[in-house]
């Protein structure tokens, strides 16, 4: 599972209103009305179940807490899912621009 503040593109310590700035201007992107990527509703999807669960504060420190206690039984494969997470995001974001 992708980090969710890694989702929203904000820090750990981001505030409730940089969490909730960072998800109106994703959800706006990324709109499946609006987009017309065909992983657009994937990635909407997404950016609102980390916003949902950030901006609840109770559920918010319980994800911090799991976080905190994460044991990485294969770091390879923790670092590749990390890479092809990131490779996703970078190539969702740029378009068709050539």
């Amino acid at each position: 599972m992708e980090n969710l503040y890694n989702i929203l593109g904000v820090s750990p310590t981001a505030s409730s209103d940089e969490i909730k700035k960072a998800y109106r201007s994703l959800a706006m992107r990324h709109h499946p009305d609006r987009n017309e990527h065909p992983n657009s509703l994937n990635r909407f999807n997404a950016i609102q179940a980390a916003y949902d669960l950030l901006s609840d504060p109770a559920k918010r420190a319980e994800y911090n807490q799991s976080i905190n206690n994460k044991i990485i039984i294969d770091p390879e494969e923790a670092a590749s899912a990390l890479w092809h997470s990131l490779y996703q995001r970078c190539k969702a974001n740029s378009g068709s621009v050539n």
